[in-house]
């Protein structure tokens, strides 16, 4: 998610409701025949926000699920009187364990432990980290945020990922995060001919929606303090709320 690149609270950005009554009648996404999933989140709940109902699906169907963090999100409240970038360091991977838990996947994580928004300076060694992380076996995917998504972090992470999945010959798939904010549903910059939509059944909805709720760190005010504010305050989060996903494939 955002590193305070967009003040939240300030930019509401797109409204849910533009999204909505946007015509989703795009192709949905055939993952039938993947082994393996590995989903590479630039920080802890990315991969929660972008594709958890996916990743509850994929993992109820047997498919191994792996997840990648390459930060450990500690950057995400600077000059909070609560909380240190240390104290965020231990929280938010386990945090982003117990989501996992809740989409059905035990596997913690691998994590990088790249620093949180500075990955674009290290996006040569994240790609070399990455390649032996990618199974270069018949269906393995390797999921990513969108290369425009808007972020520094988010878009050279998805930079390495495709580097390092053009080295073993595996198939990239890119998820939306903050997307949702900035564009518009006719927006030019957004690849929507590459775009596939994953219908999500009840479970999956519920299990992303209580995934979310283990992000307490982001979703809910740390104190009254202005620097300790909800980095994804309700508006933010309806739009990862959906009965559906969209990816870039």
């Amino acid at each position: 998610m955002v590193e305070n690149v967009f003040d939240a609270e300030v930019d509401l950005g797109t409204a849910e409701s533009d999204w909505l009554s946007a015509d989703w009648s795009i192709p949905g996404l055939h993952w039938s025949d993947v082994v393996t999933m590995v989903v590479v989140a630039p920080h802890p709940d990315d991969e929660v926000l972008g594709v958890g109902g996916l990743l509850s699906m994929a993992a109820a169907a047997g498919v191994d699920v792996r997840v990648v963090a390459v930060t450990d999100g500690d950057g995400s409240h600077p000059g909070s009187p609560t909380v240190s970038a240390e104290d965020l360091r231990a929280l938010r991977p386990v945090e982003s364990e117990r989501a996992l838990a809740e989409l059905g996947i035990v596997q913690p994580p691998t994590r990088l432990q790249f620093t949180d928004g500075e990955v674009e300076k290290h996006e040569d060694a994240l790609a070399r980290a990455l390649v032996p992380l990618l199974d270069a076996t018949p269906g393995t995917w390797c999921l990513t945020p969108w290369r425009g998504d808007g972020h520094p972090d988010h878009e050279a992470t998805a930079r390495a990922c495709l580097t390092a999945a053009a080295v073993v010959g595996i198939p990239v798939v890119e998820y939306p995060i903050w997307m949702w904010h900035w564009a518009t549903p006719e927006h030019r910059a957004v690849p929507w001919s590459r775009s596939r939509r994953i219908d999500l059944p009840a479970h999956a909805v519920e299990a992303k929606r209580a995934s979310i709720e283990r992000f307490e760190s982001q979703i809910r005010p740390l104190s009254d303090h202005p620097a300790d504010r909800a980095v994804l305050p309700p508006h933010i989060l309806t739009r990862f709320r959906r009965p559906f996903e969209v990816v870039f494939a």
